[in-house]
């Protein structure tokens, strides 16, 4: 094909084309913009986990205020999901993720300029909300704005991205609590959030172009409430139920989220037929491979979700390690999910495809096990640079799911239920990761309950030792009082409380009995997070056999009938 240039007028070059419809020339710098977004909020969902100890201190709060600070988030982001993907089809994502953005920015600077728990927590609640309005339209933006020809690895490098940026905000968290910036603390991890946002706010009004249902559904004001009331129902005793000792009514609550979701369901499959529009439009489940996809995504997060938890609990209080030698050493996870989310969609998908989903399980899997040989056979004295090569490994393995499965089951849903699609997987991406924290941590507090006499009878030599080094003849009650602070740190729901048995004022004991303490707890926590490890090696397992359910080559609705029904776009 030859092009004919004036010599007096320059001609511009030809807009790029994908099937004879133009490309957004700005796409890629819409990319950018959606990709910070993500990567906020997933940072923002675990950098509180490492600063715990610096915000109560500075805010004088109990435990459970501070379990709401973090429970406050996940539980409003979740009850936002489903609504907020029907929104952006109906008023344009655009302009919902905008609007997200502004909320979470907002949020972000009420939480570092926080005076009290109170606040905190309400601030958290507001930012949970925003990133639920904000996150669930960056996939639908994705799906519509990229043709199928770089659709794939613009979802995959999201995946990758945001799939690493929940241990990065581990790290983040370490290093600026340890850094002090200014003399605010704490403050910092919320604060660095306003001028990102509020540079991805101008950035995203210029670049990304609105778009929303060609059909615009009527929106469901019955639906909503339902929805919402059975998230909430169920989330809220899943963050809670432990801390709380799961009275009955936490066993009630969820009871009731299961009744109202089925009513909800039935009550949405009753709309769409009568009106044609429903909050949550069955038409996606229509596709085997999005089904299938859906549920497997599910139980991944169950596992990977309880074990972010579990692990920074053993680095920090199993190992004694400080918030930032603990982010570092888990960053390393993020080097092996960039290696995996990179490879597998260009150069391992086109050839193997769903192959490569049920390797990742398997690697993930792998990674744990060694996990746990290392902790058995190091148990405390356990450093960084043996963990490291695991954490890599592990990583390729999640990098390897986290980056196609999203293009696989997105791929499946015609561009008008992009939306839609993408708030379901959002949703059982967080409820999962929600369910994955309170069942897995069940199980690991209650290993630290059972491994507590085990972990006295290792640590008691130590102290016998120190204790005849310092002069102390007199054993017997001391001995006695530490297998019984052992037991007590054990069986206690809130680790922040020193128990009464755990405190000594005999300036010759008192150094020898800190430090078998921390031996007992190393003991404890190592015996509960290798369990931890080999259970969430099975889920995994199960997973990837799972993955063996979808085709081995899912050819993506969109390439097949590309541009048939083209998602409404404003320029």
């Amino acid at each position: 094909m030859t092009h004919t240039i004036s010599a007096t007028t320059p001609a511009a070059p030809p807009p790029e084309t994908s099937g004879g419809a133009a490309l957004d020339p700005k796409r890629r710098l819409a990319f950018a913009v959606v990709l910070i977004a993500g990567f906020m909020d997933l940072v923002d969902t675990t950098i509180v986990n490492v600063t715990v100890p610096s915000i109560q201190h500075d805010l004088h709060a109990d435990y459970a205020q501070i379990e709401w600070v973090i429970a406050a988030y996940v539980l409003s982001f979740a009850a936002l999901l489903v609504l907020s993907g029907r929104l952006g089809d109906i008023f344009g994502r655009k302009r919902v993720f905008l609007i997200g953005m502004a909320g979470f920015t907002i949020a972000s600077l009420l939480c570092g300029v926080a005076v009290n728990p109170a606040m905190l927590i309400a601030a958290r609640f507001l930012q949970g909300a925003a990133a639920g309005l904000m996150v669930t339209q960056i996939l639908a933006i994705l799906h519509v704005v990229f043709p199928p020809s770089e659709r794939g690895k613009a979802v995959a490098v999201f995946g990758g991205v945001t799939g690493s940026s929940a241990v990065f905000g581990l790290a983040l968290g370490g290093l600026l609590v340890q850094w002090d910036l200014f003399g605010w603390e704490w403050r910092p991890i919320f604060l660095v959030n306003v001028p990102v946002g509020i540079a991805a706010l101008i950035a995203g009004a210029q670049v990304i172009r609105e778009s929303r249902a060609p059909q615009r559904p009527r929106l469901d004001l019955l639906g909503i409430p339902l929805a919402i009331a059975a998230v909430v129902l169920l989330v809220y005793p899943l963050t809670e139920g432990r801390r709380l000792g799961w009275p009955a009514w936490t066993y009630g609550m969820v009871a009731g989220a299961l009744v109202l979701l089925a009513l909800f369901l039935a009550y949405e499959k009753r709309r769409f037929a009568k009106v044609g529009s429903a909050l949550v439009e069955f038409g996606v489940f229509r596709s085997r491979s999005f089904s299938i996809g859906l549920a497997v995504w599910f139980l991944f997060w169950i596992a990977v979700g309880g074990f972010f938890f579990v692990w920074t609990l053993f680095l920090q209080q199993g190992l004694g390690w400080t918030p930032m030698h603990a982010g570092l050493t888990a960053a390393t996870f993020a080097v092996g999910v960039g290696i995996g989310a990179g490879s597998a969609p260009d150069k391992l998908v086109p050839k193997f495809g769903r192959d490569v989903l049920v390797a990742g399980g398997m690697v993930n899997a792998i990674g744990f096990v060694a996990f746990s040989v290392l902790v058995a056979h190091y148990g405390h004295s356990l450093a960084s640079w043996q963990i490291i090569p695991v954490h890599i490994v592990s990583g390729i393995g999640f990098g390897l799911i986290v980056a196609p499965t999203l293009d696989l089951l997105l791929g499946q849903v015609a561009d008008e239920q992009a939306g839609n699609a993408s708030g379901l997987l959002n949703t059982v991406q967080q409820i999962g990761m929600a369910l994955g924290v309170a069942l897995i941590g069940v199980v690991f507090f209650a290993q630290v309950g059972d491994a507590a006499g085990d972990a006295a009878d290792e640590a008691a030599p130590v102290l016998i030792s120190a204790l005849h080094r310092a002069g102390v003849t007199s054993q017997d009650q001391l001995l006695a009082d530490f297998r019984t602070c052992v037991r007590q740190r054990a069986d206690s729901v809130d680790p922040s409380k020193v128990p009464a048995s755990c405190l000594n004022d005999d300036p010759k004991a008192a150094g020898a009995f800190r430090t078998s303490i921390a031996r007992a707890d190393s003991v404890g926590y190592s015996s509960a997070f290798r369990t931890i490890l080999l259970l969430d090696a099975g889920i995994l397992v199960i997973a990837a056999v799972g993955f063996l359910a979808l085709p081995k080559h899912s050819r993506p609705v969109s390439a097949a009938a590309e541009d048939t029904e083209p998602t409404e776009v404003k320029v």
